[in-house]
């Protein structure tokens, strides 16, 4: 049975749906059979796996909430290794949808339920905020990474969701994890980004993963075009990186390359 990773923090611009897109794509090229759900109404991910939001017929909206087989709407990336569940705008809307749905918070594990046996990884990018379509991807998901960047204020609103994390191992999901806390947007020019480096792993020490995730100007133009980092600048720092991450995941979770 794969593993389902959730990649969640409710502060905007921290580097979640980057992580999202690159650690997937990553596992891919180390040949781990992988999805990575587009759970954010914003769908950059979709968009930034090189598909257009505007003309998905369907994506997860309406297998959480029209009850659509997860299985007919997967797009193919790229990437031979690599699969995609999109997202779309109207997922704003499931959160008011959902409100007198039994069970709402444990829709999203319901659907991709069907399909657990068939990946190694199930990588779900989260919308930032800690509602309902969060909630859902933190019940469905074994455990949770949580991106932090190395600026002012990084630790701002993670008690909050730590404190979100464990309501949810209480009530909805004992078995959710913390993968780790990822560091990311580090410039080693800069004191600040040293100092929070320090702070965190002060604070947190095991949680946090060693691989750090640069800045990196490419990283953020592969979207762009459609690529994740490693198909758009496969020698660049961030993409190392990112790879660097993936081998840390797999070697935490004693993991060997997939078979199939």
């Amino acid at each position: 049975m794969g593993k389902t990773i959730a990649i969640a923090s409710q502060k905007g611009g921290v580097g979640k749906t980057t992580t999202a897109m690159n650690l997937a794509a990553s596992l891919a090229v180390l040949e781990f059979k992988t999805l990575i759900i587009d759970a954010d109404p914003q769908a950059n991910t979709t968009s930034g796996l090189g598909h257009n939001p505007k003309s998905i017929e369907a994506s997860i909206y309406e297998c959480m909430v029209d009850g659509v087989d997860i299985k007919s709407i997967i797009l193919p990336t790229n990437l031979e290794h690599l699969s995609l569940v999109p997202s779309h705008i109207d997922l704003v809307g499931a959160e008011v949808e959902m409100i007198n749905v039994d069970n709402r918070e444990e829709k999203m594990k319901e659907v991709i339920s069907t399909l657990k046996d068939q990946y190694d990884f199930i990588i779900i990018d989260c919308s930032p905020s800690l509602g309902l379509i969060t909630i859902n991807a933190l019940t469905a998901a074994n455990s949770v990474i949580i991106p932090v960047q190395c600026e002012y204020f990084a630790l701002e609103g993670l008690g909050k969701l730590l404190n979100t994390i464990k309501i949810i191992q209480t009530r909805l999901n004992p078995d959710l994890g913390i993968e780790g806390i990822l560091l990311t947007m580090y410039d080693v020019r800069l004191r600040l980004s040293n100092q929070v480096v320090e702070e965190v792993r002060t604070h947190f020490k095991n949680m946090v993963f060693e691989t750090i995730i640069p800045r990196n100007v490419r990283l953020s133009e592969s979207p762009s075009f459609g690529l994740p980092a490693i198909s758009f600048d496969a020698d660049g720092k961030g993409t190392i990186a990112y790879l660097n991450l993936a081998g840390e995941i797999v070697q935490r979770n004693g993991l060997q390359k997939s078979t199939n």
